[in-house]
């Protein structure tokens, strides 16, 4: 089993980058399952024809943790694609991370993590224990970072990177750093400064995925670009990062920047 994770800045495109691999990857024959940690819980929407599903946590909250069952917390989507959402606290009120640790412990109890491709969606603004878990915990074993050619998603991406490099020597964890994705803002000079933020960090860039319009269309009409748009150019990309992931055995330690160095990085590619 193939357990892959994939981390960035809210707002970057995680959700719709992971919703779209899964399909991909579902219409390839595999058995997949996604699980968003994200307090958003929209991970899995597309998946699911705009359903948003009960989260484990409100689930947790609600009946108990020994009174919440497989039909309750996973939900079966686009392809047969088994979705989980970990849901979060209410605002104000206790820890981000709680859902995902609530989440992790009840589908072990259940058994219930199992197939051939588990794709864990996971916000990466704020690498705290509860959002560190599937890697920390050896669930995720390769984590791919979703960034833009914002300096703030660089900024979250290189912390990702601190957070791997640092779990990577302790012997319970086995996860590593799989590649960079590139969910392109149409910023001038943005695939080769990602490309470069890549090879800086002791990765490498698996995909650049251009802006479209086809994937506001294809939200709005509450699929992904898979389901929505098959035909489309931009499905085409989001199945060759499906091949490569598959195919992907160039797995590393990040040597995360120091923050001058990613500063000079930015300015030498954003200019006006």
């Amino acid at each position: 089993m193939k357990q892959i994770a994939l981390y960035g800045k809210g707002g970057i495109g995680k959700s719709t980058t992971s919703a779209n691999l899964s399909a991909a990857l579902s219409d390839c024959g595999l058995d997949v399952m996604q699980i968003g940690c994200d307090p958003k819980h929209d991970s899995t929407r597309m998946l699911m024809q705009g359903e948003w599903i009960p989260t484990v946590l409100d689930l947790v909250r609600e009946h108990g943790d020994a009174n919440v069952g497989v039909p309750d917390a996973v939900f079966t989507g686009y392809g047969g694609i088994r979705c989980v959402e970990a849901g979060g606290p209410e605002p104000g009120i206790g820890c981000a991370g709680r859902g995902i640790i609530a989440t992790f412990q009840l589908l072990q109890r259940l058994e219930a993590l199992y197939g051939d491709v588990i794709v864990y969606d996971v916000l990466g603004d704020v690498v705290c224990g509860g959002f560190a878990m599937p890697m920390r915990d050896g669930y995720a074993q390769e984590i791919y970072l979703v960034t833009s050619g914002e300096f703030m998603s660089l900024y979250a991406a290189n912390n990702i990177c601190k957070a791997i490099a640092r779990l990577s020597r302790r012997t319970r964890s086995v996860c590593s750093l799989a590649g960079v994705i590139c969910n392109a803002k149409n910023i001038p000079g943005e695939e080769a400064l990602v490309r470069e933020f890549a090879e800086r960090v002791n990765s490498r860039l698996v995909a650049y995925i251009p802006r479209a319009n086809i994937v506001q269309v294809a939200e709005v009409n509450q699929r992904t670009v898979i389901e929505y748009a098959p035909e489309s150019e931009q499905a085409e990309v989001y199945r060759n990062l499906a091949r490569t992931i598959m195919e992907n055995t160039n797995l590393t330690i990040p040597t995360p920047l120091e923050m001058h160095e990613l500063e000079e990085l930015a300015r030498s590619y954003i200019t006006l």
